[in-house]
């Protein structure tokens, strides 16, 4: 007989619906047989015992909150009977714990472009980087120009990265932006890049100059308009064309995967996420840690209520520290402003059956898998330590999947119950968590992790997961590249002048 819920950890007083299920159904857990009271939709959670008002309701093996009234077994559990329980910040212990890595060096490869300072790009693009908001126009048309004169022959493609920042911007702010675009200049996906600046604004093309270090200078240029007399559109031409001469002449190679840095990120949750899409992102982010290569999970937010899984997981009490600076620094963040550190869950959220802001961690997490943690970055810092990182972002999947990719990630896999067709400036894989998305928005999703709902094994279905990430990696397009949907998001957080 087919499945119609499941009980994702043996400790667990709700099961999650598979199917829709009517009032009068029975589910048959534990020796039991329980009447479903309400007709609860697929995806959301049913009670399994009697639970008193102020107790804990427990899923994947933690609370997810308590509930706001007596409930019994059968009830429909949701956002107007279950309540958080977080609140402010909190003093944490370490309590380190391993778990035993059992995964094979498969010694595989990808089709990437290395460059000269090692690292490895998966595409092979011109890019213009604003310095400012300002010069988006000029940057929008250079990029539509060089398209239109080379027919991005020999090159993947062409694109100018507006963003509305890098004036009247004040301290954080200015320096996120200022970290952010210099992670886009010297990203390895990009075979050229042209700097764009205006000349006046607080992001001084000078100073930026300074923040890249020994960069490459001659696939790397800078153009200040107001320095130009005469048409700026003519000079930019001449410098796009130089280093179009450059990158169209890079050629793909064989590179072990160990050189994939990939990010971890979800939007547009729905109660399948912590069963199907974000647990199989999770072996793959295993899987790729003992090959030697980088997975980063971020969205700061959405690890309240899940934060000591990953502290513990820290290989060292310095990580352990930054990971609780990470967390207590955004729960001051939320509250600075005046709102409740347990706000999150979106209407799409919750309509698809995640009701607070742990239910929603507890599943988010599972897609770092169970490496242990080898470093914690800032927001706008660039990767430094190869296996699992936890980065600083917020959980605004435009904003997060931007300082994903300015960390040196690759790739970002994208997974989702909803549905969403944005991408950032790097390939940004949709991995739906249900075969109804998956039918519904083949424009939008790459993989289907649903599959696990109609049959298919974990065992079986990693593999196939990994040889798509991987075909991506040496050249096949995403579904967002495809539809040309790509662009940035910086965090803004204070005051603009």
């Amino acid at each position: 007989m087919e499945q119609t819920f499941i009980k994702i950890n043996p400790a667990d007083t709700v099961v999650v619906c598979l199917q829709a299920q009517k009032k009068g159904d029975v589910i048959a857990i534990d020796g039991k047989s329980i009447n479903v009271n309400q007709d609860t939709p697929a995806g959301h959670k049913v009670l399994i015992v009697d639970t008193p008002q102020g107790t804990d309701i427990i899923k994947y093996g933690y609370p997810i909150g308590h509930a706001m009234k007596d409930l019994k077994a059968g009830d429909w559990v949701n956002e107007d009977n279950l309540k958080t329980n977080l609140s402010g910040t909190l003093e944490y212990t370490y309590n380190p714990v391993s778990e035993e890595q059992n995964i094979k060096d498969e010694q595989r490869t990808f089709k990437g472009y290395v460059r000269k300072n090692g690292e490895v790009g998966v595409r092979n693009e011109i890019w213009i980087v604003p310095t400012v908001g300002c010069v988006n126009g000029i940057a929008e048309k250079l990029a539509t120009m060089l398209k239109e004169e080379t027919g991005c022959e020999g090159i993947d493609s062409v694109y100018a990265w507006h963003h509305n920042y890098g004036c009247s911007q004040l301290s954080g702010d200015h320096e996120n932006t200022r970290k952010v675009l210099r992670d886009l200049t010297l990203h390895p996906n990009a075979g050229g890049v042209l700097v764009l600046g205006l000349g006046c604004e607080n992001n001084q093309p000078e100073d930026f100059e300074k923040m890249l270090g020994d960069y490459d200078k001659e696939r790397i240029k800078f153009l200040v308009v107001q320095k130009v007399q005469g048409d700026e559109l003519n000079v930019g031409m001449d410098i796009l064309r130089q280093l179009y001469a450059i990158a169209k002449e890079d050629k793909r190679e064989d590179v072990s995967v160990s050189k994939l840095r990939v990010g971890l990120k979800c939007g547009g949750s729905d109660g399948f996420s912590g069963i199907t899409a974000n647990p199989l992102v999770g072996e793959f982010s295993d899987w790729l840690v003992a090959q030697g290569g980088t997975s980063i999970l971020t969205e700061v937010p959405e690890m309240f209520g899940a934060e000591t899984i990953l502290m513990n997981r820290c290989k060292t009490e310095e990580l352990f520290n930054k990971t609780v600076t990470m967390v207590n620094d955004f729960k001051e963040y939320f509250l600075s402003h005046g709102e409740p550190v347990g706000e999150n869950p979106s209407p799409g959220n919750k309509a698809g059956g995640i009701s607070t802001l742990e239910d929603k961690a507890l599943g988010c997490t599972q897609k770092c898998g169970r490496a242990p943690v080898s470093g914690v970055l800032e927001y706008g810092d660039r990767l430094e330590t190869n296996g699992l990182n936890l980065l600083s972002a917020p959980g605004n999947d435009l904003v997060a999947s931007t300082a994903l990719a300015s960390a040196g990630c690759q790739i970002v896999l994208f997974t989702t119950g909803r549905g969403t067709p944005f991408g950032t400036f790097v390939p940004t894989m949709k991995v739906s968590t249900n075969p109804t998305l998956a039918a519904q928005k083949p424009n939008w999703i790459d993989f289907s992790a649903g599959q696990l709902l109609e049959g298919k094994s974990m065992e079986e279905l990693l593999p196939e997961f990994i040889d798509k990430i991987i075909s991506v990696a040496s050249g096949e397009q995403s579904r967002n590249e495809i539809n040309g949907y790509r662009e940035i998001s910086i965090f803004k957080n204070g005051v603009t002048l």
